[in-house]
């Protein structure tokens, strides 16, 4: 009920043309929808999606805090494009890959050689075309997470946070190391990674589409590396490739994925996670990425319609 009451005041807030289109009988009915997707299904579900175009929306639990798995990479590339326009950073510099930097799990800097130079560009694509974690942490111990954090705070971001480096996956965890200062508190030690919610999330990939990412052509050249991401079987499984720009995260028993869908009819921002869920499975058809898939389908087709 407290998600359809959220629906409903923000498609009262929305301009005239959206309130004509996004009306309570059709808001009624997403919820109801969304919700009969939901219901049984074993895990924890948080999700908002926004139409960037009319303002309406539609959020269940949009402001729960959840771990972000790898979606933090997308805060950690905006702040590294502040640090790169400040001239903190040179995107042309070298990195040295070390055995310390290097973890296991998605990436393919893991099996490079100790000494390995790689420019910080490069690091930074990997880091979301491939969900690199080690390029990740090349990353973050070029810029720290705290940086991050500190320019989350600046362009209004107070609940997202990067807490320390990537440990990698499974059983071949490395001791965590590169905390921020946020990392180090009990109360953000569950989180493990990163940590955020759906309606910061919509509200970066907002910034992004409008260009308030640091300049224009920086939130451009966001846009594109999203665009290349290579894991699409979440918002991306059944909608146009050519629509989604996104960046999906993963741990044993969560799922998330965050991104815009750009369609002839609006652009729709999307924020979903789904965690606690049971058993470990990592290939395309885990039920919480058919989950988000069915969820970004309803919302990108409600929210257009």
């Amino acid at each position: 009920m407290r998600a359809l009451v959220l629906l409903l005041l923000a498609a009262v807030s929305a301009p005239p043309s959206a309130w004509s289109q996004w009306t309570p009988r059709r808001a009624s009915e997403l919820d109801a929808r969304i919700r009969a997707r939901v219901n049984g299904f074993p895990g924890h579900v948080v999700l908002l999606a926004k139409n960037l175009k009319t303002g309406a929306e539609y959020g269940l639990r949009p402001d729960e805090r959840v771990r972000t798995a790898s979606t933090i990479k997308l805060p950690i590339l905006c702040a590294l494009h502040d640090q790169a326009a400040r001239g903190k950073v040179r995107w042309e510099e070298e990195l040295t890959l070390t055995e310390t930097d290097r973890v296991s799990g998605s990436g393919t800097l893991q099996v490079f050689s100790d000494g390995a130079k790689v420019r910080l560009r490069d690091a930074a694509n990997l880091m979301i075309v491939v969900s690199d974690n080690t390029a990740t942490n090349l990353v973050l111990g070029r810029i720290t997470a705290d940086a991050v954090n500190a320019y989350l705070v600046q362009i209004g971001l107070t609940q997202t946070k990067s807490l320390r480096k990537v440990r990698g996956d499974g059983a071949k965890l490395k001791a965590a190391q590169g905390f921020a200062r946020e990392g180090r508190l009990q109360e953000y030690q569950r989180f493990g990674l990163g940590v955020s919610t759906p309606r910061e999330m919509v509200r970066l990939l907002e910034m992004i589409e409008a260009g308030k990412i640091v300049s224009e052509a920086d939130s451009r050249a966001i846009l594109d590396v999203l665009h290349r991401q290579q894991y699409k079987d979440g918002i991306g499984r059944r909608l146009p490739e050519d629509w989604v720009y996104s960046k999906s995260g993963a741990l044993d028993a969560l799922r998330a994925d965050v991104g815009l869908v750009k369609t002839p009819a609006g652009t729709i921002a999307l924020a979903l996670t789904v965690d606690g869920m049971p058993g470990v499975d990592y290939g395309p058809e885990n039920a919480g990425l058919r989950l988000l898939s069915d969820l970004s389908r309803m919302l990108v087709e409600e929210l257009t319609r």
